[in-house]
């Protein structure tokens, strides 16, 4: 079945989310000079921290982001368009409890992102967290639970998509609360985790407005 209109804006929506969110990292890390962003030690929330100096006791690094505005504000958006997606996609995506849990427990995800857009962690550090545990536990655990959805729903046909991207989540947020980088570093270990969640949901995006222009078969 062809997703309705209020849908196929969701998805549009979705589809947006990760190259905003993947630009605006890449964008905000450029600027970096002294020090040089590094992928592997400094974390996603480096980039948005609005004063310059040394940060974080259990792992003391070099941080100075001269576009912090530009990285917060792209979190803002990216939660707008993720929260817009989850919405209108809301019951296009199917029904029953394994959908409604996934999609509850995403959408406590989207809050992270504005609280984390909103409360850098140099400003108020336990706003920031908390939004920082909404995206890497709640919603990770979201997207695994998202896989299960029976395969009769629209959503259950992404199964294998949705369960990597889940387990993959999942298994970043476990490495980086335990501070093991497994040699890509554990910045690197927190864009493993953090990063799924949006690339998931513009993928789905996409195969969402792909099925609505595949022509349905004709009629006699």
């Amino acid at each position: 079945m062809n997703p309705s209109r209020l849908a196929r804006i969701g998805a549009s929506c979705w589809i947006l989310a990760a190259p905003l969110f993947l630009a605006a990292n890449v964008l905000t890390a450029l600027r970096w000079h002294n020090p040089a962003f590094s992928w592997a030690t400094h974390n996603i929330s480096d980039l948005g921290n609005v004063h310059c100096g040394i940060w974080d006791t259990t792992r003391p690094r070099n941080v100075c982001s001269p576009w912090h505005p530009l990285m917060n504000t792209a979190i803002l958006a990216t939660a707008a368009l993720l929260a817009a997606g989850l919405v209108l996609t809301w019951r296009a995506l199917g029904h029953g409890v394994v959908i409604r849990l996934a999609q509850s427990l995403l959408l406590l995800a989207v809050l992270g992102y504005a609280l984390a857009g909103a409360y850098p962690a140099d400003v108020d550090e336990n706003l920031h967290v908390l939004g920082a545990v909404l995206i890497l536990v709640v919603g990770n655990l979201g997207l695994p639970i998202a896989g299960l959805a029976p395969r009769t729903t629209t959503l259950g046909r992404y199964r294998a998509l949705t369960l990597s991207a889940g387990l993959i989540a999942l298994a970043g947020s476990v490495l980086f609360f335990a501070q093991q980088g497994l040699g890509l570093g554990v910045g690197a270990m927190e864009r493993v985790a953090a990063f799924p969640f949006s690339v998931w949901a513009s993928c789905v995006g996409v195969a969402l407005l792909a099925g609505a222009r595949t022509p349905g078969p004709a009629r006699p």
